[in-house]
């Protein structure tokens, strides 16, 4: 253990910190996005419009992913989630006050940049007090945080827009921002850190030198890894309920069922594939099972138009549950390869790879849909996962990264 007093708090406590921090910016990012039938049908806005403003969280939030991270690696992670929350949180009480969409946007556009804060650091915070075989759990149940945070935004936005408007709307994201600013600047402590400079006549610690970028290749095939592998998912996640709909002829409540049943089920999936590599001893091997598997559901979705529609039900709800499973595992992967110094940034860099590649599915797959149809375009993105494989690190090379 690295030297210095550090008051060690219960690993589960900062988990559950970890998760309400993340649940709660996804709450900010998704409400806009909920508020596109209110912005369209009552308000007269197009839907271009008001799908512009609704992904102006979602941009700030790529703009600011690697600078939060960097900024948690020098001053750690407790101030970096709490003051992030705490401005998001401001951005959404502002939002509720203004009446032009131009100012509304650009308050969305700056909560999204702060709610970017848990997103670069509360990785760091779960990664920092588990133990190396029980994080994989950690990290599962962490990354359920991003479904049960669109759920919350889900349930409650569309209900208080139809009854209060916008204002209404945002009291829930600027509640539990500011609320999990506070729990997070009174209850989470920063994971230990080796000092970064040495003491007289002693060496520097080998993480405090360590330069994961320049020294190995392994975060950059990780991150390039984890790009190909959102493409399937957001692939899914974008065109399975209009596919269940155009193509197989579902009703929109089966098939809004079904997606639903295929969200929660990719959420828990997140926690099995995670306890799976708690016991294989390894981050790396389940992520190549599953970039491996990836290609097969893809392929699957490919031929299951001909299998009719129950079996094509199936087939999506293990698609989803499969083009998850990397997310954890790839996160906790980068976390432990960058060490206590770049963690941060490496996990801002990370996400932000992801939402680059997801802003690309929706158009790109979408076209190549319309072009060739969906069982060659399924077909198509089951490439992506085929590349992905071989870039994943084997074990034996993590030789390389300092203990």
């Amino acid at each position: 253990m690295f030297s210095g007093t550090v008051r060690r708090p219960r690993p589960w406590l900062m988990l559950a910190f970890g998760v309400t921090a993340q649940a709660s910016s996804t709450v900010f990012v998704s409400t806009p996005a909920f508020l596109i039938p209110l912005l369209h049908t009552e308000r007269g806005l197009s839907l271009a419009q008001a799908g512009l403003l609704a992904s102006a969280p979602t941009l700030g939030l790529v703009l600011t992913l690697i600078a939060w991270g960097a900024l948690s690696d020098r001053i750690g992670e407790r101030w970096v989630i709490a003051s992030g929350l705490a401005i998001t949180a401001l951005a959404a009480v502002a939002a509720m006050f203004v009446d032009s969409y131009l100012a509304l946007g650009a308050l969305f556009l700056v909560g999204g940049m702060a709610s970017a804060s848990p997103n670069a650091a509360s990785g760091r915070v779960v990664i920092g007090w588990f133990p190396k075989e029980r994080r994989g759990l950690a990290m599962g149940i962490r990354q359920m945080c991003q479904p049960l945070g669109v759920a919350i935004a889900a349930v409650s936005v569309p209900l208080l827009a139809a009854s209060g408007g916008i204002a209404a709307a945002l009291v829930v994201p600027a509640a539990l921002c500011g609320v999990s600013a506070v729990l997070c600047a009174i209850g989470i402590v920063d994971p230990p850190r080796p000092p970064r400079k040495a003491a007289a006549g002693e060496d520097a610690h080998p993480q405090a030198v360590w330069r994961p970028y320049r020294e190995t290749s392994l975060l950059w095939r990780i991150h390039a890894v984890s790009m190909l592998l959102v493409v399937p998912q957001f692939t899914v996640s974008t065109f399975g309920l209009v596919w269940l709909v155009s193509q197989l002829h579902f009703s929109s409540l089966a098939a809004g069922i079904v997606i639903g049943v295929s969200q929660f089920a990719g959420a828990i999936g997140r926690i099995g594939v995670g306890v799976l590599s708690d016991r294989v001893g390894s981050h790396l091997r389940p992520l190549r099972w599953v970039s491996v598997c990836a290609v097969g559901v893809m392929l699957l979705m490919a031929t299951a138009s001909a299998l009719g529609s129950v079996p094509a039900a199936v087939v999506l709800i293990v698609a989803a549950i499969v083009t998850v499973a990397d997310n954890g595992l790839a996160y906790t992967s980068v976390a432990e390869i960058a060490g206590p110094f770049w963690s941060g940034r490496a996990l801002g860099a990370q996400n932000t790879g992801q939402f680059l590649a997801a802003s690309v599915v929706g158009p790109a797959v979408g076209a190549l849909i319309g072009w060739v149809g969906y069982p060659i375009a399924f077909a198509v993105v089951a490439l992506c996962p085929a590349v992905a494989t071989p870039l994943v690190p084997r074990d034996r090379e993590l030789a390389v990264v300092p203990a």
